[in-house]
């Protein structure tokens, strides 16, 4: 069992008191009975990510929007399995959604995860949307220094010279000031 999977079932054993359903989802290799848990009516909301955790490691685009909907979670733990997943999925529309919940300035509370997943995956959207949402960060005394923290070392890791002025900027920047010069050699 990977860490992401034994992390996930032990927070869920927890939030389910270790229900018959809770052991028949993290057992199952019926891959439509998982299926049918993100559709199904009146499920509770751990059900939903076991099931959509599980189909997304195993390849099946129908955990998609799940996965989107809980990368984008007030929980970080949950955010945290649905990124693990959708890497996992290899879905071409993650990144787009991933972009588009990384630059939602009503969401930034919650764009971490959707951050260092664009980093991850290094799709075309991911650099552009990046550098969006940091230069959004930037403002003096933004209270999300850790998404934009993310943003530096995403960029660093993408090594994309478009990046080159946004992370100048960042050098000014107390919190940020190390990771972005770090970010700017790993792009020279």
């Amino acid at each position: 069992m990977d860490e992401e999977l034994r992390s996930l079932t032990d927070r869920l054993h927890d939030e389910s008191h270790g229900s018959d359903e809770y052991r028949r989802l993290t057992t199952t290799e019926d891959i439509e009975e998982l299926a049918t848990v993100l559709t199904a009516a009146g499920q509770p909301l751990w059900a939903r990510e076991c099931a959509a955790f599980r189909l997304g490691c195993a390849g099946d685009r129908r955990a998609f929007e799940t996965l989107v909907l809980l990368l984008n979670h007030r929980d970080p733990e949950r955010c945290v399995s649905a990124a693990h997943a959708l890497a996992a999925l290899n879905d071409p529309r993650t990144a787009r959604a991933a972009a588009a919940l990384a630059t939602n300035s009503l969401r930034t509370a919650y764009a971490l995860h959707p951050v260092r997943l664009l980093a991850q995956l290094r799709a075309p959207e991911s650099v552009p949307a990046l550098i969006r949402t940091l230069e959004r960060l930037l403002a003096p005394d933004d209270p999300y220094w850790r998404v934009a923290l993310g943003c530096v070392d995403g960029l660093g890791v993408l090594g994309d010279p478009r990046a080159r002025p946004v992370l100048e900027a960042a050098l000014g920047h107390p919190r940020l000031a190390a990771a972005a010069s770090e970010a700017l050699i790993r792009i020279a």
